[in-house]
């Protein structure tokens, strides 16, 4: 029982008295279609023109008479049939309450998964990020999250289906408990035959979500390295996979399909079956009176109606029960994988950042050793060194990305521990070898969607000229509403780096990383986009990475790496004089 409730505990988390409001609901409304329908039961009495009820031919529901008779209320024709309309109007207004709450309830639960997800996968540590797989994460806050919909409305249907046989239930036993007992134990009975269906339908499920997973995470793969799999012909191997991956979720689900017609075809024979024998039993054996066996079927068949719907809606719980355990387990890694935030904030970088012997472990491998390094206010630095030397791992470290194994590092002599890292990584700039352009228009893709005030669109302005890329935006048609496409597919590679570096200027930085961001240029366009960054020194603390000697002859400071290790810091020809390593390093530039 303990696990039935522990899906109501998790649903209850994110709604709290909503959840209990719509119960309660159920609750009326199902009080006032018993006792409506308990009124048909003095209405048959009076048939053959009988103008008043005997109350030992009502039995238990006698009391209903008791209860009118209290409020001087006489039970004739016409006001029998008036009650029966006040208690079914009642249900009515009642049933339009708890249905409208019902859906803003859901609309609320919606909202608010979806911002859990989102808003976890905001806070989420860079490290827990490329630890967890892509493809989960997509499907999880896409797919899943619909599927989770779809299990908190059928959960919820369950509950308060079953909320409604508990009461019709409880009025049939209130007026004939002999007749009603043994219903209820033939239809216990007959529901174990469904547990099984239950059980392989949940299993199932499982299944599907897994595959989900797998078949998101192909997908991401098929689109990002689509000009890879297109050149080298082997786009069929990776859509013969994503074909099995469908084949496999198709067969999964007709299985649940499957399943779901059965329940749903023998449900009412079997049910149909049990009343007919236990009345043929009642009254030929038992010579129970017809009247209240005929209510407590008015009580029954609304139970049975129910137990056919909560079966329905149960079954469909467990068909998605899959995704609500993925999503569960997927919000709490979130939470679990939340980056850690000091309280400290500080408004822009002032003298300098300090790495005082810091090291990086990634599992079992020390990508960085004991690194002692000063990184001066609007000085440009390259990180040099042969491919795993541990660059941009260094580079994460600065970016606060990833946490010191060991040492510290500081922020104008604060502790990094000690800082709001967000308002610190508001300071930084970060261009990397894929520029990011969003599927959207120029104005959005470097201001970040920010409103279109006159302000905003003069700074807009501004950083294109600084970033060389006002001509072509001159030469737009539809100027700042120009639409880039998907990943700027109707760029150029030296418009989708300047744009980026427009982006990084407009969000007033200090602090301008360039991970490799022109290694993949040609070399007009790199010296170009050069220029630019040239443009820029003394402006900005400039950290580059770069595989070319063009890129690194203009720094203020070279940082030279070898196996986790800073082996030298200095000007281009203070390294180049005086290391022992800087011959082997230029083996690793173009």
């Amino acid at each position: 029982m303990t696990k039935y409730f522990k899906d109501f505990k998790y649903f209850y988390s994110f709604l709290k008295w909503r959840l209990v409001i719509t119960l309660l609901l159920s609750i009326v409304v199902g009080f006032l279609d018993g006792l409506g329908l308990a009124m048909f039961l003095p209405l048959l009495e009076m048939i053959g023109g009988e103008r008043s009820v005997d109350p030992a031919e009502l039995g238990n529901m006698a009391v209903l008479l008791d209860f009118f008779a209290f409020l001087h209320i006489e039970i004739n024709l016409f006001n029998t049939l008036l009650i029966i309309l006040f208690f079914f109007s009642m249900k009515g207004v009642f049933k339009f309450i708890e249905t409208y709450q019902r859906v803003l309830t859901q609309q609320y639960y919606i909202r608010h998964i979806r911002l859990a997800g989102i808003d976890g996968l905001k806070n989420l540590s860079f490290l827990a990020f490329i630890q967890n797989d892509a493809g989960r994460i997509q499907n999880t806050l896409s797919g899943e999250t619909e599927r989770v919909v779809v299990a908190y409305r059928s959960y919820m249907q369950s509950l308060q289906t079953l909320t409604m046989i508990l009461i019709y239930a409880s009025l049939a036993l209130f007026a004939n408990p002999g007749f009603s007992i043994l219903v209820i134990v033939l239809g216990v009975i007959s529901n174990l035959f469904y547990r099984r269906l239950f059980t392989k339908t949940k299993q199932v499920s499982r299944e599907i979500t897994k595959m989900s997973n797998s078949y998101q995470g192909l997908l991401m793969q098929n689109v990002t390295f689509f000009k890879y799999l297109s050149a080298t012909n082997t786009l069929n191997k990776i859509t013969h996979r994503l074909e099995w991956n469908i084949d496999k979720v198709e067969g999964l689900n007709k299985k649940i399909g499957l399943y779901s017609s059965i329940i749903q075809a023998v449900r009412e024979p079997v049910s149909i079956l049990i009343i007919i024998s236990l009345i043929f039993v009642q009254v030929y054996y038992l010579e129970e009176n017809i009247g209240v066996i005929i209510l407590s079927l008015l009580f029954f068949y609304r139970s049975l109606t129910y137990l056919m719907a909560v079966q329905n809606s149960w079954n469909i719980f467990l068909s998605v029960h899959g995704s609500l355990e993925n999503i569960k387990a997927f919000l709490l890694e979130l939470n679990e994988g939340k980056k850690s935030n000091g309280a400290v904030k500080i408004k822009y970088l002032n003298t300098k950042i300090t790495l005082d012997y810091v090291s990086v472990n990634l599992g079992d491998k020390k990508v960085l050793n004991n690194v002692v390094l000063t990184l001066l206010k609007n000085h440009t630095y390259a990180f040099i060194g042969k491919s795993g030397a541990g660059k941009t791992t260094l580079i994460n470290l600065i970016a606060g990305l990833i946490p010191p194994t060991k040492g510290s590092i500081s922020i104008d002599e604060i502790p990094f521990e000690t800082l709001d890292k967000s308002a610190y990584q508001d300071r930084i700039g970060y261009i990397t070898q894929e520029s990011v352009i969003f599927n959207d228009t120029l104005f959005n893709n470097v201001t970040l969607w920010a409103e279109k005030t006159t302000d905003n669109l003069a700074r807009f302005e501004k950083v294109l000229s600084e970033a060389s890329i006002i001509d072509f935006y001159d030469d737009l048609e539809d100027k700042e509403e120009t639409m880039l496409g998907n990943g700027g597919i109707n760029l150029s590679g030296g418009q989708r780096q300047r744009i980026s570096i427009a982006r990084e200027l407009y969000k007033d930085i200090d602090i301008l990383i360039m991970d490799e961001a022109t290694s993949a240029l040609d070399i007009e366009t790199e010296k170009a986009i050069q220029a630019n960054v040239q443009a820029l020194k003394g402006k900005y603390t400039i950290l580059i990475i770069a595989h070319r000697f063009s890129s690194i002859q203009a720094a203020d400071f070279l940082v030279m790496l070898d196996n986790g290790q800073i082996r030298d810091v200095g000007t281009y020809q203070e390294v180049a004089a005086r290391s022992e390593y800087f011959e082997d390093f230029k083996k690793e530039f173009i």
